[in-house]
């Protein structure tokens, strides 16, 4: 049995769910936001919108149908447009300065800047500097030297914002002066030139790329070509990087990694690498060239998987190479299949020259059914050059191949 306090609860509880009671409700609040000019009283219209919408998700409302009007998505439309309008009266922060200002330095640490875009930058941050300094009445200066030194004097603008103190309701003047100066700064920097706007042309003219070119060796071809022939003749191998870097063409990639294959430079070990990482071919054969033993270990992957190009010119390029690292992996496949894989592999380990390989090339030289296997056997061994490497190929001087003889009289001879 209820007594008669039970009773006045649940009526007003039925009252709080009442659509007119929560439109009523939604009136007043609105009203509250329209007088509402400080962070607390916003906070208050806040908490009746939250109380509102727990109202309004609880009440069993009608459903709509196509001639009754649907009451749940009225109220809480209203609910969503009086939370916008809220968080638009709220502020301005001085955190939302802090956060523009910090992530405006962080842009300008990150970013490759032309130098008419470093210039920009410096005087944007310089403009903003006079901009706090007066509205703060601080002295605040920044160092030109470098984009590094320019997102150091923001961070350090940024703490001395941050340390002021500035109450969003007493400070809102200053705070709204400095949030306009802190856009202005991001504008300033947004519309700065970066390296990436310019074209490639651009960047290349800026790095001088074209500055070896004068009337008497300019040609008919491309611009861009001439001057990778150029400093491929002078062994100048940055700007040949820089172009591989940045043109797009086929035909300028072409020529660039024929001008690096020529010179073959070990500052091109990096980028030629990570190209022969894709197995691209001319990158293993330029690696070759360099002969830096760093690319032993990728080139050991490409033996054996069924590519018979890619094999061999790996092949080739572990025997220019020549490390003894290499020499079980390349022994392995004096067995493959095809005979012009096991020939490689030969002469790959005479050029490697260890004498771990001089046992197996000599059981080639005996078993192996293709001629011009063995020969490049009894090529290995002379290579070797040691005595025991010799005498196993000088004993095949009388051999039923011609090609094996001349290897076997040369070892003899030695």
């Amino acid at each position: 049995m209820s007594n008669g306090d039970d009773e006045t609860d649940e009526t007003e509880d039925a009252g709080a769910l009442d659509p007119d009671d929560l439109q009523s409700r939604l009136d007043m609040a609105e009203s509250a936001l329209e007088d509402a000019n400080t962070e607390d009283a916003l906070d208050k219209v806040e908490a009746q919108l939250d109380d509102i919408a727990t109202d309004v998700e609880a009440a069993d409302l009608p459903e709509s149908d196509d001639d009754e009007e649907d009451l749940q998505g009225e109220l809480e439309s209203q609910l969503d447009d009086l939370r916008d309008e809220l968080e638009e009266q709220r502020g301005p922060y001085v955190e939302d300065v802090v956060e523009i200002v910090e992530d405006t330095a962080g842009t300008v640490r990150d970013t490759r800047w032309t130098e008419d875009g470093e210039e920009s930058v410096v005087d944007a941050a310089e403009a903003f500097a006079d901009a706090v300094g007066q509205t703060l009445d601080e002295s605040l200066s920044v160092s030109p030297d470098s984009p590094e030194s320019v997102a150091d004097d923001l961070e350090r603008f940024a703490d001395t914002i941050s340390e002021q103190g500035l109450d969003p309701d007493e400070n809102e003047e200053t705070i709204a002066d400095l949030l306009e100066s802190a856009e202005a700064l991001a504008d300033g920097v947004d519309a700065a030139e970066e390296w990436d706007d310019l074209t490639v042309r651009e960047q290349l003219a800026t790095q001088g790329f074209y500055d070896v070119l004068e009337s008497e060796n300019r040609k008919d071809y491309p611009a861009e070509w001439n001057a990778v022939k150029i400093y491929e003749k002078d062994k100048d191998v940055e700007p040949i990087l820089t172009a591989l870097e940045r043109f797009e063409s086929d035909f300028m990639e072409e020529n660039i990694l024929d001008a690096l294959e020529h010179i073959a430079p070990e500052e091109a070990f990096e980028e030629m690498h990570q190209r022969a990482q894709k197995r691209a071919i001319q990158p293993i054969r330029i690696l070759g060239r360099i002969g830096d033993e760093r690319a032993c270990e990728t080139f050991h992957d490409f033996l054996g998987g069924g590519d018979v190009k890619l094999e061999k010119t790996t092949l080739r390029a572990l025997g220019a190479i020549g490390s003894a690292e290499s020499t079980q992996p390349v022994a392995d496949r004096l067995v493959a299949d095809d005979p012009e894989i096991r020939s490689l592999a030969a002469r790959s380990l005479g050029l490697i020259g260890d004498t771990r390989a001089i046992d197996p090339l000599a059981r080639i030289l005996e078993e192996d059914d293709a001629d011009e296997v063995r020969a490049s056997a009894a090529w290995a061994l002379n290579q070797i050059g040691t005595e025991r490497a010799l005498d196993a190929a000088a004993e095949y001087a009388d051999d039923r191949s011609y090609i094996v003889q001349v290897e076997a009289e040369k070892a003899t001879s030695a």
